[in-house]
Formats: C-alpha cells, sequence, structure tokens
C-alpha cells in the first residue's frame, strides 16, 4: 500500500466533507412533491400513505395547501373525507353554500362530496393543512 502524503489527506478530506454536506441538502427536498393547480395555489403532497385505525378508512395521507395573498382554490367536491387546519394566516371558506372564516389553528372537516373553495384575503401567506381519509 502506497503512503498518503498530506495533500492527498487534505484532498480525501474536502472531498468527504462535500459529499456529507450535499447529501442533507438533497434530503430537504424530497419528502413531498408540489403542484400549482390555481394562480398563487400550490398544493404539497407529502410522501407516505400510511394504514388508518379509524373504522371504514383504510389510509391517510397529509398535504398542505398553501396560499398566496389574493389567491383561491376552485370548488371541485372533495374525493374523499378530510380533515382540515389553518397552520398560517387566515381563510373564507365557501362549504355548500355555507361561509365561515378559518383563522390560525381553526379546524373542520369535509366529507366526500363535500363542495369547499378557500379564498385567502388577507395580506400574508395562509396554509391548510390537510389529512385525507381514503376508504
Amino acid at each position: 500500500m502506497s503512503k498518503i502524503d498530506r495533500r492527498s489527506a487534505l484532498a480525501f478530506g474536502l472531498a468527504a466533507a462535500t459529499a456529507a454536506m450535499i447529501k442533507p441538502a438533497a434530503a430537504q427536498t424530497s419528502g413531498y412533491k408540489d403542484s400549482t393547480p390555481w394562480p398563487g395555489v400550490v398544493v404539497r403532497e407529502y410522501d407516505g400513505e400510511t394504514p388508518s385505525l379509524i373504522p371504514g378508512f383504510k389510509t391517510v395521507s397529509m398535504r398542505d395547501i398553501i396560499m398566496q395573498p389574493g389567491s383561491k382554490t376552485m370548488g371541485p367536491p372533495m374525493m374523499n373525507a378530510m380533515i382540515c387546519h389553518i397552520t398560517e394566516g387566515e381563510l373564507r371558506l365557501e362549504q355548500d353554500e355555507k361561509t365561515f372564516t378559518g383563522k390560525k389553528n381553526f379546524v373542520w372537516t369535509c366529507n366526500k362530496d363535500t363542495k369547499e373553495q378557500a379564498f385567502n384575503d388577507g395580506n400574508v401567506v395562509a396554509i391548510m393543512r390537510i389529512a385525507d381519509l381514503k376508504a
């Protein structure tokens, strides 16, 4: 085996340190997938759908709806039951012809086929966290 001089050891150490720093940075962007279904609205779907212990539901998964000021969602019928929670900001919500305001830490539910539209009328980003319950 050949001897390693100081210059080679330094180069090897820098390469190892660089590799160690790159791996965590790459890991920070994994674990979710972003899409932009409407202007100013990002849907962040987190990886991982797990079995549910709630009767009537097979799996549960999580996603965030990140809404810029002035943005809104469309009002399609919900594909499944869900639990919604405002983690940041405030949203005006129209659910089956009923209007209410969701402020930070407000929690509500939607059933399958519920029609709901969200509006960010404020001047800060609002985030709605959703736990999707799938039958």
